[in-house]
């Protein structure tokens, strides 16, 4: 077992948009890491990144000795390599959607949740990003007045769809711009370029809701352990490279004027206020896009019901929805000395 601050880090998916930045941010937080190796899939192998890091492959061999492993590379792989991984020691922190409702697995935001990492049998997930930047902003209001219904649309930009996606809105973007026809879409369904499409996430064989619109309902009743909570969610896939926007109309279950809950949400933890529509001042996606707090504006009560606010809520998905979290979350552990626990101990 190392000791505090001699931590033995793998990050598997490295290659990837957030696993990159994961390895970015862990350097630039200054995480008390001795050694971070970068794990990636097999055409990745050899590949030299940034600091002289090497590219690893996954092998029983190559992942012992870890004392915390940060996984952003699907969930098939987090599936098949995340157990292993405990079992050979390390306690695995998962971007995947593959175990964030298992009953077993805390699903955490740092600013919402940490004590449920006290909980961790060796695995920790990583909320979806819509999620994420959500729960941040409702849990200063659920804490004071409850939470009966939410009523969300989500505006998702194309970088949570993957570096592909990112490169077809461009390229759509620079042939329509210049006179040229774009090649057939390949990351969506349908052209992404100066449209707006009602379908970010799959859809399942009989069910009428995306996977997205699913995890929005039931990672956060988790995360907020309150399954009475009544949800309804539409995903949205907008012409945005980076930077979730939500627009998300909160019931509580008490009073609470526009005014409280803009005082509790400038006095929470990740959450910045932008909140002035006169001087046309609220939360934008380019203004987020590099930024690790979740911004809230256009706080106003819904004319519709008197215990019903609106909120616009956006964030950079691939940073506090994602990277940013995941390596908080690492710091929480370490903080409360929560890694490097052996394996019989977490089963």
């Amino acid at each position: 077992m190392s000791e505090s601050g001699d931590w033995r880090v793998a990050v598997v998916g490295a290659t990837g948009q957030v696993g990159s930045l994961m390895l970015r941010l862990l350097r630039e937080r200054g995480f008390p890491a001795r050694q971070i190796v970068p794990f990636a899939s097999e055409r990745s192998i050899g590949r030299e990144l940034e600091d002289g890091l090497v590219v690893q492959g996954l092998s029983e061999e190559a992942i012992q000795g870890f004392d915390l492993a940060i996984f952003s590379a699907g969930g098939s792989t987090s599936g098949q390599w995340a157990p292993r991984f405990v079992a050979a020691g390390a306690v695995v922190i998962d971007n995947s959607s593959r175990w964030r409702m298992d009953n077993d697995v805390p699903l955490v935001v740092a600013e919402v949740n940490p004590d449920a990492l006290s909980a961790h049998k060796g695995i920790v997930a990583n909320p979806n990003c819509s999620t994420m930047q959500m729960v941040v902003a409702l849990k200063p209001l659920y804490d004071a007045a409850g939470i009966e219904r939410l009523v969300i649309c989500t505006y998702q930009a194309v970088s949570g769809t993957g570096r592909r996606a990112v490169e077809e809105l461009l390229d759509q973007s620079h042939a329509i711009l210049h006179g040229k026809a774009i090649d057939a879409p390949a990351a969506y369904a349908h052209q992404i370029a100066f449209n707006v499409l009602p379908h970010a996430g799959s859809f399942a064989d009989g069910d009428d809701h995306t996977d997205e619109e699913r995890k929005l309902m039931n990672e956060t009743r988790k995360i907020l352990e309150d399954e009475e909570i009544a949800i309804s969610a539409t995903c949205v896939r907008v012409p945005v490279l980076n930077g979730h926007s939500e627009a998300v109309n909160v019931q509580t279950s008490e009073e609470l004027s526009p005014a409280r809950a803009r005082e509790l949400l400038e006095a929470a933890p990740g959450v910045s206020v932008i909140d002035d529509p006169k001087a046309a001042l609220y939360p934008l996606a380019i203004d987020a896009d590099g930024s690790d707090e979740v911004f809230v504006g256009r706080i106003r009560r819904d004319p519709g019901h008197p215990r019903a606010l609106e909120l616009w809520i956006v964030a950079d998905n691939l940073r506090k929805g994602a990277a940013t979290n995941a390596i908080q979350l690492a710091e929480i552990l370490d903080e409360r000395g929560l890694v490097g626990r052996s394996a019989a101990a977490r089963a």
